[in-house]
């Protein structure tokens, strides 16, 4: 991929951070440089410049990170400053949870939702 290809990192982007956090994980994952240059097909010694901070890795490149790493290309992208965290999803509710469940009748569904409305229920 070429530099024009790549997106271009936000403002709090910091090469040296990413290359921090690979490394971690890379030890974490009890993987030596050479172990994980073999999984991704990338050279140990170029692997090795990503995590001292030295060469800013393609898109390709943190994929094929991410995968040895059993990571998403996503947490790389954000630690890369590529993407942005974002907003935090509203944590799906115990409710939404029993209504989507396709082992239940919808006899059943409103059973158990409104068993557990009864205990959880302030006024109760």
């Amino acid at each position: 991929m070429s530099a024009a290809e790549q997106p271009e990192p936000s403002g709090s982007w910091s090469i040296n951070a990413l290359g921090h956090f690979i490394r971690a994980q890379r030890q974490l994952a009890k993987l030596s440089l050479r172990e994980m240059a073999a999984m991704t097909s990338v050279s140990n010694a170029y692997l090795s410049q990503v995590e001292r901070g030295l060469h800013q890795p393609s898109l390709k490149v943190l994929h094929s990170i991410a995968d040895a790493l059993q990571l998403s290309t996503e947490q790389l992208l954000i630690q890369a400053g590529w993407r942005d965290a974002g907003p935090t999803p509203d944590p799906e509710t115990t409710e939404d949870v029993i209504a989507r469940d396709p082992r239940l009748t919808p006899a059943q569904r409103a059973a158990l939702l409104s068993v557990y409305r009864s205990f959880v229920d302030d006024d109760a």
